[in-house]
């Protein structure tokens, strides 16, 4: 697959290369779906497909944190593949745990020495449903408990817009391995790539360290199975659906962020709120302690997610978003 990218001449060429690189395995089999496609809206899944050539590029700058990010996961695979020795020395684990480590072992080895401590990783797993081939390639599994790096910003961490994706994602690999990913939880390492140290300092819910680790408990294997053939069964029966008919993508899809009620304890001056609450009973609390002669108004959360879909130009509900205000094109 070629991507091709809008506003080449804006970046110069010896970093246009770094930004146009992809080195994603991808997989034109149209009855190949990965498990990262599996977990993306029904309506993106599809509606990508429908966007016409040369519309819907990408902008060559707006390539620099996926690859920042590609370049982060590359070098840690290579840490752990040619560096693990030095780095575990330096670190002070003994040399007879260090020895003890293997990346990649095979069943054979495995069977061999049972004291081996297995580390595999960046692994292309594949499974059979009917005419469908799933995939998914897992960052890291360490003595089968499955982990994750995810380079993103403080914003989608602190909101855990994310959290149902990373618990299917995980059940999705042991799904499809579940004798190589043996444990029921996963462990999800942010990065944080707009992390700052000031806020950290001065806001208590702001991440103190630039990665931070996140457990998850994975879903059953069956439970797993019976959502990857709910989804596909979907993707079959919408395929050429009319637009409008596809379902819409709902609330966790867009990233919708929870409402805010602004308080105003003049009515007649609102040109600015006296205190915004994240609850409307709080807001309540406040307008009957003032003598229940102010104004609440609830503004509805903003959505997020459509900016970063594929599917962006071919989507109505999108511009039916824009249109009422709930999807900020500026912000």
């Amino acid at each position: 697959m070629s991507q091709r990218y809008s506003n080449v001449s804006e970046v110069p060429l010896a970093l246009a290369v770094f930004l146009a690189s992809d080195n994603y395995d991808y997989n034109d089999d149209p009855h190949t779906i990965s498990a990262t496609t599996l977990l993306k809206p029904l309506r993106q899944v599809i509606l990508a497909s429908r966007v016409p050539d040369g519309e819907g590029l990408v902008n060559l700058a707006d390539m620099m944190q996926s690859r920042m990010g590609a370049a982060i996961h590359d070098g840690i695979e290579r840490a752990w593949r040619f560096n693990y020795k030095a780095s575990m020395q330096a670190l002070g684990y003994p040399q007879k745990v260090i020895d003890l480590v293997r990346i990649d072992p095979t069943p054979e080895d495995l069977e061999a020495n049972p004291d081996i401590i297995p580390i595999h990783l960046e692994q292309r797993l594949k499974k059979k449903i009917g005419k469908w081939t799933i995939t998914g390639k897992f960052d890291f599994v360490g003595q089968g408990r499955v982990q994750d790096y995810k380079s993103t910003s403080v914003w989608t961490y602190q909101n855990q817009v994310n959290n149902g994706k990373y618990t299917q994602q995980g059940s999705i690999y042991r799904w499809l391995d579940p004798f190589l990913i043996t444990q029921n939880e996963m462990d999800i390492h942010f990065i944080f790539m707009d992390w700052k140290g000031g806020m950290a300092k001065s806001d208590p819910k702001y991440p103190p360290r630039r990665f931070h680790q996140q457990t998850f408990s994975l879903n059953s294997v069956n439970e797993t199975e019976a959502f990857i053939r709910r989804k596909i069964a979907q993707i079959e029966q919408y395929w050429d659906a009319p637009e409008e008919t596809i379902p819409q993508c709902n609330d966790e899809e867009l990233w919708r962020s929870e409402p805010v009620f602004k308080y105003y304890k003049n009515p007649e001056k609102t040109a600015r709120s006296t205190k915004n609450f994240d609850l409307r009973e709080e807001a309540t609390l406040r307008f009957i302690e003032d003598g229940s002669v102010g104004l609440i108004k609830e503004i509805p959360g903003r959505v997020m997610a459509c900016k970063f879909c594929s599917a962006f130009p071919v989507c109505s509900q999108k511009t039916a978003l824009i249109a009422s205000g709930d999807l900020d094109m500026g912000s």
